[in-house]
């Protein structure tokens, strides 16, 4: 029998199936070693692990990748479905499945195309969450008293903020230095735009607005500015933020996140602040305006006061309204005062007969029930008991004769003050001391000797009488000084009876 001569001859070397894939593993190593493979990333997975495992294809072929855990944690490039890469790693074998791969330790993105393409889909997703939403944006404050900066400390970009924020309106400035690319640039903007909005202000100012800003670049250089965490970090600030990358015709995606978008790092600052020359101006313009205002309607009200005044009475004319008011007031209270007394006087006469009449019968009425009950007790009562009931009624008798006696003496008490005080009241008794009353002939008197002529007709009444009398010629033409008199002991007795009215 013939061996065919694919056979393996008699004697060859016999492999196990790991020593042949180790051999081909080692062959594969050392023929190629690092590579670096440009293809479109398709089949992504990421492991419970860490691990992420894709393929990369072209038009004609397909070549297994797998990125570790700690390599896919520090590369800056993630890798996505459709996403055109080039990865740089070491090509080897997975005897595990008799295929070969890659193990990538770094991934860079394909060209400028793949960058957009990147770039485009990155800006879907964050505007389908909608942190784009123009309902977020804030107003940037007017006037703000601090400024936070992030930028490179050491280009010419904060120079340009600060040289024109001194020109404008000089205000307080913090910066907050970051690299603005690499692959740490991302990380160091979003936790300067978070340490910013977390400033303990008990030792530093908070700022009242924020710029991000950065000079012009390729898109490589300003990538670190589309990164999803810088984008996230823009939205979720407290604080408005201004972006202010590249020049105007860059594009970053921060630019769409961020309250208000500068075409410059300049033009930022001068969106920032107003010209304070402009506002010096135009306050001066207001408080022009104000004091003519001003002016106008003081001018206005004094012309209102002044019509209104035309329309008020003198003061003249109201306190001599209010002195006739009070003229005749007074007029009609003593007109008041002489009836008041004598209606007291003619009540007080028609209550004395009324007065004496009810005691007399109170007292006969009491004397008649005393009589009645002696009546009704003395058939009933016999010995000790009429004894008993006499002294009783004696008893009774005698407290009803002190009760009695006791009422009509307070009684007359009373009768006799008010009397008193009534005979005080009346001007006859001023006559009975010696004095006389001397009225006109309109019945008016008269109290001073100005004003009477000789032939005037006078009436002058004394305490018993009236005597009809004409002035003469011996008239004096100044009030008289009376003569002081010496009261008569029965005029100082009667006064002396009279009492005090007060």
């Amino acid at each position: 029998m013939t061996v065919p001569e694919t056979e393996a001859a008699p004697g060859a070397h016999e492999f196990s199936v790991s020593e042949l894939a180790n051999a081909i593993r080692s062959m594969v190593e050392g023929a190629f070693g690092r590579v670096r493979v440009r293809g479109e990333v398709t089949n992504l997975k990421r492991a419970p692990s860490g691990h992420v495992y894709f393929d990369l294809k072209d038009a004609d072929a397909l070549l297994n990748a797998v990125c570790w855990r700690t390599t896919a944690a520090r590369i800056k490039v993630q890798p996505e479905n459709g996403m055109e890469v080039v990865v740089s790693g070491k090509l080897t074998t997975y005897p595990g499945s008799s295929r070969y791969q890659v193990v990538v330790d770094s991934i860079a993105l394909a060209g400028v195309g793949a960058l957009l393409k990147l770039l485009e889909d990155r800006k879907k997703k964050l505007a389908a969450e909608g942190l784009f939403d123009p309902s977020r944006k804030r107003p940037i404050p007017y006037l703000p008293e601090v400024i936070g900066v992030i930028t490179s400390p050491t280009g010419a970009v904060i120079r340009d903020i600060l040289h024109r924020l001194r020109e404008r309106f000089p205000r307080r400035v913090l910066l907050w230095p970051v690299s603005v690319q690499g692959e740490t640039a991302a990380a160091e903007i979003a936790a300067a735009i978070a340490g910013f909005n977390t400033f303990d202000t008990a030792m530093l100012p908070r700022p009242d607005v924020l710029i991000v800003a950065r000079g012009g670049g390729s898109i490589e250089d300003l990538w670190a500015f589309n990164e999803e965490i810088v984008v996230r970090a823009v939205a979720a600030s407290t604080i408005p933020v201004i972006s202010a990358v590249g020049h105007e015709t860059d594009t970053t995606l921060i630019d769409f996140a961020a309250d208000l978008r500068a075409p410059t790092p300049t033009a930022a600052a001068e969106m920032a602040v107003p010209m304070r020359a402009d506002l010096v101006a135009k306050i001066a313009a207001v408080g022009s305006r104000l004091a003519t205002a001003q002016s106008r309607v003081l001018e206005r009200r004094r012309l209102t006061l002044s019509a209104l005044g035309r329309g008020l009475r003198g003061p003249r004319d109201l306190l001599g309204r209010a002195e006739q008011r009070l003229d005749h007031a007074a007029h009609r209270l003593e007109q008041a005062r002489s009836g008041m007394v004598q209606r007291a006087r003619q009540r007080l006469d028609q209550a004395l007969p009324r007065l004496s009449r009810a005691h007399t019968r109170l007292l006969g009425l009491r004397g008649q029930q005393l009589v009645a009950a002696a009546a009704r007790l003395r058939p009933t009562l016999l010995g000790r008991a009429v004894r008993d009931g006499n002294r009783v009624a004696i008893d009774l008798g005698a407290r009803l004769r002190r009760e009695v006696a006791r009422g009509l003496d307070a009684r007359g008490q009373r009768l006799e003050a008010l009397a008193n005080r009534l005979e005080a009241l009346s001007h006859h008794n001023v006559l009975a001391r010696g004095y006389a009353l001397v009225t006109g002939a309109d019945g008016q008197p008269l109290t001073s000797a100005t004003g009477i002529t000789p032939g005037t007709v006078l009436d002058i009444e004394l305490k018993d009488g009236h005597i009809p009398a004409v002035a003469g010629a011996g008239v004096p033409a100044g009030p008289a000084r009376p003569k002081p008199r010496t009261l008569s002991e029965a005029e100082q007795e009667r006064l002396r009876r009279q009492g005090s009215l007060w």
